[in-house]
């Protein structure tokens, strides 16, 4: 009997540990993406412009794509990654609290076939990821300009550098905590049904 409760409220510990790192994860910046753009007659003449420099959560990410009528992505981003996370966590809170074993064994094989949905989660921080997979990227490309019988040579150079924010770290001990909690809560489950 001792054990099952062990392996209860260990997994209870670490749903309440994967929640708190939860809410940091969807509000703090996932990723930085930094991309300017370079023209000139040579290295003393030349002119910078910065193209784009932000910082992006999840929360951010979600509100952007909805503004920019993205309405699919935007949905589909929320749900996996916000909604279905705090479902999952209300019901792994309700089965730690239930008092009947056959109502926890539900909730908690509930929870087990959702958190295949969860994925999603990992599918979103491969996203992420993939974006910034195009860390430091430079282009540059020379162009032969003739104007009024004078020659130009236009240097024109892109840099493209991006970074992990401190929410993707959040973001992944979620999933791994979460994951980790709801395997020991099923454990606990199992042991219970063994032992009637």
């Amino acid at each position: 009997m001792q054990n099952i409760a062990l392996w209860r409220h260990v997994g209870f510990f670490l749903n309440v540990v994967a929640l708190a790192l939860f809410f940091p994860g969807i509000f703090m910046p996932m990723f930085s993406l930094e991309m300017s753009m370079s023209a000139g007659l040579g290295s003393s003449t030349s002119m910078t412009t910065e193209l784009i420099n932000q910082e992006l959560s999840i929360m951010q990410t979600v509100e952007q794509l909805w503004s920019e009528n993205r309405l699919l992505v935007a949905v589909l981003i929320f749900v996996f990654s916000v909604c279905i996370p705090l479902l999952k966590s209300s019901l792994v809170t309700y089965a730690y609290f239930a008092k009947r074993q056959l109502l926890r064994a539900k909730i908690i094989g509930f929870v087990g076939a959702i958190g295949k949905w969860s994925m999603a989660d990992v599918f979103v921080v491969a996203i992420f990821l993939a974006v910034l997979s195009t860390n430091h990227a430079d282009t540059a490309t020379q162009q032969n300009i003739n104007m009024l019988g004078f020659k130009f040579v236009l240097d024109i150079s892109s840099s493209t550098l991006s970074n992990i924010g401190i929410g993707f770290y959040f973001f992944v001990a979620y999933c791994l905590l979460s994951l980790a909690g709801t395997q020991c809560l099923g454990r606990s489950v199992r042991l219970a049904n063994e032992r009637s």
